[in-house]
């Protein structure tokens, strides 16, 4: 049987959910949506009631794809208060056998003692490296006998009040959560190539309001820093410029402009409405030249931040967010960042869009962290598939979404 897991992200305008199965190492989108938010703002809750309504909207829409309810989600949330520290554990391996899940679990509860969780509440402990009678530096040291095992550990934190509000919405609307992750974090597992896993680099992440910089060393997030300007800052100054509606700006935005204008079109135009029913044209050269400079003034800010938040060199750059979508932008990001510079890309069947990036990494992210610890996880019971399976059947559809996975999965 398959891994199933889902992954849920509360954003300033929309919700995200992304369902995965995993099968012999590789992932399948099973479902995925975005809906329409309210009541979040920057990914933390600013209005309950509105914000568990928008999360059961989004729980609807995705179970009506899915052909069946969700129930257990991992929630995807900012890393704007992150607290990061290192810290070390270690435990006397089990009868001296061969090092198992449990033995590395008990390593990292040890280093947990060391940090202090009286006002901020724990969000991943990634370790560094593990070693073996204090001779060994290994990743994954599952196999190997010795009679100690130790780590050294990244724990990172976060403000208990607004996380538990998130988690707090989540129960609201009939949701589960069994694992926090960074948004960040998941951005970086999305990346399906392993060479990063040794080099020093930038994660950037273009939000609705705000844009998030990550740095990790070999694959584990260090710093990170938050800018107070994203994809709406685009859509006011188009309202500025061309005296448009916030919601007719989105539209230019998205379906449009062009991130260099050296590449728009001067002859192609657009109709927008202004006051008192009137309408003008507007061409996508001048389109896109607003949105250019403010693109530009958001990728100079995070290079800024890069330099702030490290001394160190920094070997890549990825950036993405749905504002990486827009024609144009991979040009723009060459030539303001040069070869380190990339615009991440989701190549999975039912995602093949940037704003799924942190869900569908934080789902990969989850997997890692089982097997690791040598466990293993479903997000639906075997009852739950076996009775989904078999109404499908007495339905004769055959046709929903799981109905398809979830049966080949089962002759695996």
């Amino acid at each position: 049987m398959a891994d199933v897991y889902t992954c849920i992200e509360l954003g300033t305008d929309n919700i995200k959910i992304v369902v995965c199965e995993k099968v012999k190492d590789k992932y399948h989108v099973l479902a995925s949506n975005t809906t329409p938010s309210v009541g979040i703002k920057d990914g933390f809750i600013s209005d309950m009631k509105t914000a568990t309504n928008s999360v059961k909207n989004a729980v609807k829409s995705i179970n009506e794809l899915l052909g069946m309810p969700i129930r257990k989600v991992i929630a995807c949330v900012p890393p704007k208060d992150c607290k990061m520290d290192i810290v070390s554990g270690s435990s006397t391996i089990i009868d001296y056998n061969d090092i198992t899940g449990t033995d590395i679990s008990n390593v990292l509860l040890d280093a947990l003692k060391k940090v202090d969780l009286t006002d901020d509440e724990l969000v991943t402990a990634m370790p560094i490296h593990f070693s073996i009678d204090d001779e060994v530096a290994v990743h994954d040291p599952k196999g190997m006998k010795g009679s100690t095992l130790s780590a050294r550990v990244v724990v990172s934190t976060t403000a208990k009040e607004p996380l538990y509000r998130i988690l707090e919405v989540l129960r609201l609307a009939g949701l589960d959560t069994v694992d926090i992750c960074y948004s960040s974090f998941g951005d970086y597992y999305c990346i399906d190539d392993k060479k990063y896993d040794d080099l020093v680099g930038t994660i950037i992440n273009i939000g609705e309001e705000t844009t998030n910089v990550a740095i990790f060393n070999r694959g584990i997030q260090i710093k990170n820093g938050v800018l107070p300007v994203g994809s709406k800052n685009v859509d006011k100054d188009l309202t500025y410029a061309f005296k448009t509606k916030m919601s007719e700006s989105r539209l230019l935005k998205e379906n449009f402009a062009i991130a260099m204008s050296s590449l728009a079109d001067g002859n192609d135009t657009w109709e927008i409405h202004l006051e008192k029913n009137a309408t003008k044209e507007v061409n996508q050269v001048s389109v896109s030249k607003v949105v250019e400079a403010r693109i530009k003034e958001i990728l100079k800010l995070a290079k800024n931040e890069i330099k702030n938040l490290t001394n160190r060199e920094i070997r890549y750059i990825m950036i993405t967010g749905g504002l990486t979508e827009m024609p144009g932008f991979s040009n723009l990001v060459d030539r303001e960042f040069g070869f380190i510079g990339k615009v991440i890309n989701i190549p999975t069947i039912g995602i093949r869009h940037n704003k799924y990036s942190s869900c569908y990494g934080t789902i990969k992210y989850f997997n890692e962290k089982l097997s690791l610890r040598g466990k293993e996880y479903n997000m639906f019971t075997k009852e739950e598939l076996d009775s989904f399976i078999s109404n499908s059947s007495k339905n004769m559809s055959g046709n929903s979404i799981g109905s398809k996975i979830f049966e080949r999965s089962l002759d695996d």
